[in-house]
This record gives structure tokens, sequence and C-alpha cells, in this order.
């Protein structure tokens, strides 16, 4: 029932005519347009920071419904699809809008993290959500705070679970974040703290102690 009132919450931010369209999605996908309903998802998500971290849960939802009704898949396949193009164009959005291109990459990593396959992510949004975040940590991005919070707040949600996939990768990204905090002269105070945050959080098997925790958080917020 709360993740019902969640998603019925998430669904205000329409007109009244796409939520009608999406509740019924959510719970009869057979007698919509889904490729209409994927399109609408994707475009919010672009727009509205606080939908693109949450969208994943609606997707997955319409996802069981529909394989559930109908065996089908023609929403995620749509959704997928709209998700490469957005992808292929994110050096382009990037300079076009930090808003828009933080909203892509926490959208892309919250349907990693919802959509599973056999309760796995899925492989091939392996690739694609680890680019994002390298494009995160290079010296240009590390300068703009909005950047390095997605970054992190991303690496909190999804980082063990894109580590299991990848160990490599995060080793990669990882060493890039380090250079970034101990050798680049113009990073923000916050900045700088969110990334020894992060650094702490994957040192310690994806978690901080409650030291750590009160530590940064009381620092985040003075």
């Amino acid at each position: 029932m709360e993740n019902s009132s969640k998603e019925e919450y998430k669904i205000q931010s329409f007109d009244l005519e796409t939520q009608k369209l999406l509740k019924t999605a959510l719970k009869d996908p057979g007698s919509v347009d889904l490729e209409k309903v994927s399109n609408v998802i994707v475009d919010q998500s672009l727009e509205d920071q606080i939908f693109s971290r949450e969208a994943g849960r609606i997707c997955y939802t319409i996802v069981q419904a529909e394989a559930k009704q109908t065996n089908g898949n023609v929403f995620r396949r749509n959704l997928l699809n709209r998700l490469q193009q957005a992808f292929k164009a994110r050096e382009e959005t990037r300079k076009r809008s930090t808003q828009e291109w933080v909203c892509l990459v926490s959208f892309i990593c919250n349907i990693f993290d919802y959509l599973k396959v056999n309760n796995m992510p899925m492989m091939a949004l392996v690739q694609p959500v680890y680019d994002c975040l390298f494009r995160l940590a290079q010296s240009d991005a590390l300068q703009n705070e909005e950047e390095v919070d997605c970054l992190v707040l991303q690496l909190h949600r999804i980082g063990d679970q894109l580590e299991k996939m990848n160990m490599q990768l995060m080793d990669e990204l990882f060493s890039l974040l380090r250079d970034g905090f101990l050798l680049q002269e113009d990073l923000s105070s916050m900045g700088r703290l969110l990334l020894l945050e992060i650094l702490e959080f994957r040192a310690g098997g994806w978690s901080l102690s409650e030291t750590a925790q009160k530590y940064y958080y009381s620092e985040v917020t003075d």
C-alpha cells in the first residue's frame, strides 16, 4: 500500500489526462499505448530531478504488470530504446543544460537499480551507467557541485551493485576520483567533502561508520 501511495504521489506532477494514462498503465497495461507511456516517463524524467530519481519504481511496476497480463515486453523495449537515444546524445545534453544531464544520469541509474532480469541488474545497462559516471568524474565535471552531488548520490545508491557487475571499472572510476580529490585545485570545499565521503564510503565496504556519518552530515548541513 505504501508503494502504491508513493507512485500516486509521483504521478501528481502530470496533467490529469497523463495521470489517468499512467494509473491505467500501472494496473492494466494492455489497455493503453505503452510507447506513449514510456515517452511520457522519459520526457518527465529529463525535466524533473525528483521524478528522475524515483521513476524506476513506476517502470518496474509497469514491466511486471505487462509481463503478468500478456507476457509482453513492449513497455520495456520502448523504454530502453528511448534511454539509448538519450544516452547517445548525452554530451550535447550536458553542454545544453547541466540540470537535464544530471536528470538523465539519475534516470539511467534508477532504471539500472529497479529493472532486473532474474533478480540481476541488466547487463545492457552496466556500460552506459559506468560511462555516465566516468563523465561525471572528469576534471571539468568535478568543478561543478551539481555534477559531483549527482555522482556521489548514484554511487551511494547503486555503487555496490555496479561493482559486483564489473570491479575493474569501479577501481578505475575511484582512481579518477582519488586523483581529482588529491590533485585538482579548483574543487569547491563542498565538492572536496563529497569526494572524500564517497572515497571513505567505498573503502568501508559501501557503508560509513556512525562517527563518519555524523562528521559528513553535520558538515553538509552547516
